[in-house]
């Protein structure tokens, strides 16, 4: 018995998905004697397309679908050629779009042509972001030629009401998995091969022309599946010499999220409840890719958990072994954590910033204060960590206030790696799509971007990903203008003088002085020399400190010099505070460039 997995374009070409890896990984040890095959065509589309472009286009949800959905429907490429044009110029990215459509339709049907899939007595297709249309063609061309073959989407861009859309819309799809994939496509395969009962939740299906199903099934923390990715290592071997590179390897150290109450997130439509891997396992995953000759890692968890963070980066510490590892964390770690996450490996990180006013992150509903960001990135500049983290413009229902805040407060942040500016999006599933109203929006539709992908036939039972609303858009727009204005200049400012001074705000230590070298915006270099007390104040405040703290610690200074000294520092851009709490600025120095 034999079972294929399928993962169309565009993942990151660079990584095996996560997705068939863990499906592979379940099956393999519940069921081992099911032969798994897990196949990559987006690794074949990204050879020949040239990895480059594949990767510029990937980045674009918009771009990539457009893309796919013109291989699927060739009659709409005019149309779509249109919407390429203006997503394009928005990423700064420029390919010829007829072209490119032919290059990855024929990519596609080369690949499928050369694989025997009369084998095969199901077929299973991941279907996640940018996946949808690339998706679609593939389990049509498979229908079209193997009409009795089962086809089975999962992933997810197939949660809940997407799912039931898909197998309303699309007659070509027999089975969608819901939710959590393992266990439901186990028993759904096992009820195909072997005619054991229906899986009891967890699919949909038709019956008597109508979609039925549903439900969900959790695995435990025990459960969770170690991904296997052979497959994928099996057709990186096989490219051309001058094609082949060392890929960066996903992991799962746990599911869902802890927190899991952001009003704009939809990350979650897969999972519900947060489940830990145990510890030793996740080390025990790295080790043994480690000894097979690969050192890049990321997890692909919507935030590493909290406690074991710490331990797991200590622990690879002690690997000795130069890792290269990217990770999501939460804002809220210490300076010595960031410190202890670098020498683990940890180089990358995305961490959800979003906002940089107190109250717009009370609004999305961060559980994180505006320090606790300020603090987010300053050590990750100082630990040497790349953050990737995003500023959320135009939330429902911001206020002047707001983006005056956050105009405040940029440039107390200038000396960090700035961050990317994206305008909020409406997903299903999302709280503000639960509650709309709650966020001043009087209607909901879905985005018009649809009606350029899919001919009018297929938009009746279809339930998109991404939604257009009516609310104040035009006046938030107009309200976060300035902000992407002064973040544009801050990452212009940033790259120049930091690739000519290194750290652009950091302090060298002199045992009972510190000197504090400062990169103003306009390449002025300013320094400062704090003495005795003054000094340990500042090193003292190199983590969040609350004002009871500082006061405890230097209990020989009266009230009035401490507010004085700190609001000279606050007003010098060295120091900042929030309410009654107080952060040092400036990292400890380093020179390399940026």
């Amino acid at each position: 018995m034999k079972f294929a997995l399928l993962a169309l374009p565009w993942p990151l070409f660079s990584r095996p998905s996560i997705q068939l890896g863990v499906l592979k990984g379940y099956l393999h040890k519940n069921w081992p004697e099911l032969q798994v095959e897990a196949l990559h065509p987006y690794l074949c589309v990204a050879k020949d397309l040239g990895y480059k472009l594949y990767h510029q286009i990937s980045q674009s949800s918009l771009l990539s679908e457009a893309v796919s959905f013109a291989v699927l429907f060739p009659e709409r490429k005019e149309i779509l050629q249109k919407l390429v044009s203006k997503e394009a110029k928005k990423w700064q990215v420029s390919f010829p779009f007829f072209e490119t459509v032919e290059k990855v339709k024929k990519s596609l049907e080369e690949y499928f042509e050369r694989q025997n899939w009369g084998k095969y007595k199901a077929i299973g297709i991941s279907v996640c972001l940018n996946q949808l249309g690339a998706s679609l063609w593939a389990a049509k061309w498979l229908k079209k030629r193997y009409k009795t073959l089962p086809l089975i989407f999962g992933g997810s861009s197939c949660a809940e009401d997407l799912g039931r859309g898909l197998l309303a819309t699309f007659p070509w799809v027999d089975f969608v998995i819901n939710r959590e994939g393992e266990k439901p496509l186990y028993l759904l395969l096992r009820h195909l091969f072997l005619r054991e009962t229906f899986p009891e939740k967890g699919v949909f299906y038709r019956k008597n022309g109508k979609v039925v199903g549903g439900g969900f099934w959790e695995l435990s923390p025990e459960e969770l599946p170690s991904p296997r990715y052979e497959d994928y290592f099996k057709e990186v071997l096989a490219l051309p010499p001058e094609k082949r590179f060392f890929p960066m390897i996903p992991l799962e150290a746990s599911r869902g999220c802890w927190w899991f109450k952001c009003k704009f997130c939809n990350l979650n439509l897969q999972w519900r409840g947060f489940r830990k891997k145990p510890l030793a396992r996740v080390i025990n995953e790295i080790e043994a890719h480690a000894r097979a000759g690969f050192l890049d890692f990321a997890f692909m968890d919507n935030s590493l958990p909290p406690v074991e963070a710490r331990k797991l980066f200590e622990s690879l510490a002690s690997h000795r072994r130069d890792y290269q590892i990217f990770a999501e964390l939460r804002a809220g770690y210490r300076r010595e954590d960031y410190q202890a996450f670098a020498r683990g490996g940890l180089k990358w990180v995305q961490i959800g910033i979003e906002a940089l006013s107190s109250s717009l992150l009370k609004r999305l509903h961060k559980g994180t204060k505006l320090i606790d960001n300020i603090a987010a990135m300053k050590h990750c500049e100082e630990a040497e960590i790349r953050l990737e983290a995003n500023l959320i413009l135009e939330f429902p229902g911001s206020t002047e206030a707001e983006v005056e805040e956050t105009l405040k407060v940029l440039p107390y942040v200038f000396p960090y790696r700035p961050l990317k500016c994206v305008s909020f999006w409406l997903g299903y599933g999302c709280p503000v799509f639960k509650n709309p109203r709650a966020f001043g929006i009087k209607r909901i539709y879905p985005h018009p971007n649809y009606r350029y992908l899919l001919p009018d036939a297929y938009l009746k039972n279809f339930v998109p990903l991404i939604w257009g609303y009516q609310g104040d858009r035009k006046r938030q727009r107009k309200l976060w203008k300035p902000v992407q204005k002064a973040v544009d200049i801050w990452k212009q400012n940033y790259e120049n003088l930091r690739k000519k001074h290194g750290p652009l705000l950091s302090y060298r230590d002199g045992k009972d002085f510190i000197i504090i070298r400062q990169v103003l915006p306009d390449g002025t270099v300013l320094h400062h020399r704090l003495k005795g007390t003054s000094r340990e104040i500042y090193l003292f405040l190199t983590d969040i400190r609350s004002w009871t703290e500082i006061t405890s610690r230097f209990p020989a200074l009266s009230a009035s010099q401490l507010r004085g000294f700190l609001q000279d520092l606050e007003d010098k851009k060295l120091l900042f505070r929030e309410g009654e709490n107080f952060l040092a600025l400036a990292i400890r120095g380093h020179r390399d460039i940026a």
